[in-house]
């Protein structure tokens, strides 16, 4: 179960600057016509990592390690789709990424207890082939998991309960976190060191919460321009030993780079 918020005190930063990534759904557009001056942009900005996600799978897995590793860039995680994931364990093995990450479960899934424990099943077969294969499994949340379920338990705490603690991680997205009503480090807090990643992006004030992926649902912005308590999170994130954080923006009101661009720079005033 999830515990409940407290408090975040001292420093957001270690000794190290924090490796700091970019999901590539963020620049999708720019990506899929021109991944290599993409790519370019996003190291001279300064990151040092990237995360793939399925609209750049029409490159060859060799094909695309090839473009991050020229642009000076690495890649330890690759997103991939619920219906899809079976498929690409050799894909993900080939662009020799660490994790395999479930970005969504499907939408007949989302609104039932045995929906998720299905999917908690499938994490589990999934987590065990990563391993085999010497990548590990990690999942994605949005709003919909945070929907309460039964006996007042969500979507959320059935994926946690009901995986292998050594086979299933996750990936905790801040904003979806927030967008679903909850603190995100009290996740993170509950989800413990299982949580091995994080998606960066910032809320806008004034909005209600949700548990629907849709058009209401979407108040992004860039990072340290909105509602989050970055530097209690960032601390947290540095308690549990997370390994990855990349900034996302699934929409941007300005270009996407400098999306990318103004969320780095605040995330390194802080870090």
């Amino acid at each position: 179960m999830l515990l409940p918020a407290a408090g975040i005190a001292g420093r957001a930063w270690a000794a190290e600057p924090i490796p700091l990534g970019a999901q590539l759904y963020t620049v999708r557009r720019q990506a899929e016509q021109d991944l290599p001056h993409v790519l370019e942009q996003i190291a001279h900005i300064g990151y040092t990592e990237v995360e793939t996600y399925g609209g750049l799978y029409t490159n060859s897995a060799n094909a695309l390690r090839h473009m991050i590793e020229g642009a000076g860039l690495k890649a330890p995680s690759a997103h991939f789709g619920y219906d899809e994931f079976d498929s690409r364990f050799n894909y993900a093995e080939e662009l020799g990424v660490g994790w395999m990450v479930c970005s969504a479960i499907a939408p007949s899934l989302w609104n039932s207890p045995e929906g998720f424990a299905t999917a908690a099943k499938q994490f589990n077969a999934w987590g065990q082939r990563a391993k085999d294969m010497g990548m590990r499994f990690a999942f994605h949340n949005h709003d919909y998991e945070f929907r309460p379920q039964a006996n007042g338990r969500t979507g959320y705490d059935i994926l946690v309960d009901q995986t292998d603690p050594h086979l299933v991680f996750f990936e905790i997205d801040c904003y979806w976190a927030a967008q679903g009503g909850l603190d995100p480090i009290a996740l993170m807090r509950g989800t413990g060191h299982r949580l091995k990643m994080l998606h960066l992006k910032d809320r806008l004030p004034g909005f209600p919460p949700s548990f629907a992926m849709n058009a209401d649902s979407a108040h992004f912005t860039e990072v340290g321009h909105g509602t989050l308590d970055w530097k209690g999170i960032l601390a947290e994130a540095q308690t549990l030993s997370v390994e990855h954080y990349f900034v996302e923006q699934d929409q941007a009101t300005i270009p996407p780079m400098e999306s990318l661009r103004r969320s780095y720079d605040y995330l390194r005033k802080i870090t």
